[in-house]
């Protein structure tokens, strides 16, 4: 098993500090914000996958559940998820503001103060809760506050700028969703939804390590500690194996517990061959290969990952709307 000791090392670059906020930021004036700005500060495109995955956990559990107090709950799981991205967003501003890959979002480019991105994130973070409590049940409710919690106090405040394993760690709030999808149906949580947790736990290490194995000068510039910054491309590469390792058998636990189907079963079997095919490109690649070819191995195991997860749970909301899954 491979080590995953959050000490740092001796190869660390010096880590971010909220308080270096670049002068572009301080005391601007933004351009008036529009509407597209603050759907930018909710980071839509992860506040989808964190639905769908609270969708599927909805779907998946055992009991009926009402449609409308449904759709409630998964506003409430968008709203959770985006108010974590804007607060994110305000905290990060000043590692935003040097990173290539996200100096155009709303608060860097000067388009919105960071004091109302934060206003924004937390009134939106209360009533994701209140709703979410107070609509469907506060099993959810605990559950989805601990999400936002543990990303915005855990990931983003403490373990971010400061460890190598920051989204090792981090990924347990985007484990989360199908968890709390599970608890609104159920009011309570069992194996299941947590193999589904496991499932996006172990996902998220090789597939944020091959965006930053391409990505490294960046997050170096900004001074965050992403594993190929700290510890280098090979040993990147060697964490990207060992994790698909792991994730490639988990993904068929759900059949094994009697939770899906053997379409399903063979199914992600075979996704998880093509996972680990892609991850070990990867790893038998020498850095000067990769910086040659542009990281391309890289780039298609990132492609793919988000590929992957999407099929996953899509084979599994198929297996129990068509009634597939064993007691479905």
């Amino acid at each position: 098993m491979t080590d995953i000791s959050i000490s740092p090392s001796a190869h660390a670059v010096p880590t971010a500090s909220v308080g270096a906020v670049p002068a572009s930021l301080v005391g601007a004036v933004p351009a008036t914000a529009s509407v597209r700005d603050y759907i930018a500060l909710l980071k839509p495109r992860v506040m989808s996958l964190v639905v769908f995955t609270g969708l599927v956990g909805l779907v998946v559990a055992p009991g009926q559940i009402n449609p409308i107090t449904a759709v409630i709950a998964l506003i409430a799981i968008a709203l959770g998820a985006g108010a974590s991205g804007a607060i994110n967003m305000w905290y990060d501003a000043d590692i935003d503001a040097v990173m290539t890959r996200t100096a155009n979002r709303p608060i860097p480019a000067g388009r919105v103060q960071r004091a109302e991105a934060l206003t924004f994130g937390v009134v939106i973070a209360v009533l994701s809760v209140l709703i979410m409590g107070s609509l469907v049940n506060w099993v959810a409710s605990v559950l989805l506050a601990l999400t936002i919690g543990f990303y915005v106090f855990v990931y983003t405040m403490w373990l971010k700028r400061r460890t190598p394993q920051n989204i090792v760690i981090g990924g347990a709030a985007g484990a989360l969703p199908p968890v709390i999808g599970w608890a609104a149906v159920t009011g309570d949580v069992s194996l299941l939804p947590f193999m589904m947790f496991a499932i996006i736990f172990f996902w998220t290490p090789p597939h944020f390590w091959a965006l930053a194995l391409y990505r490294s000068g960046d997050y170096a510039k900004a001074g965050v500690p992403m594993l190929p910054v700290v510890h280098g491309d090979r040993e990147t590469r060697r964490q990207i194996m060992l994790y698909s390792l792991l994730l490639a058998p988990l993904a068929v636990t759900p059949w094994l517990l009697g939770g899906a189907s053997a379409f399903y079963g063979a199914t992600a079997g075979a996704l998880g061959v093509a996972f680990l095919a892609l991850a070990f490109r990867v790893w038998r690649r020498g850095l000067e290969q990769a910086e040659a070819d542009g990281h391309r191995a890289a780039k298609q195991l990132f492609g793919f990952s988000i590929l992957y997860l999407f099929l996953i749970f899509s084979l599994l909301l198929v297996d129990h709307v068509l009634g597939w899954a064993p007691g479905s």
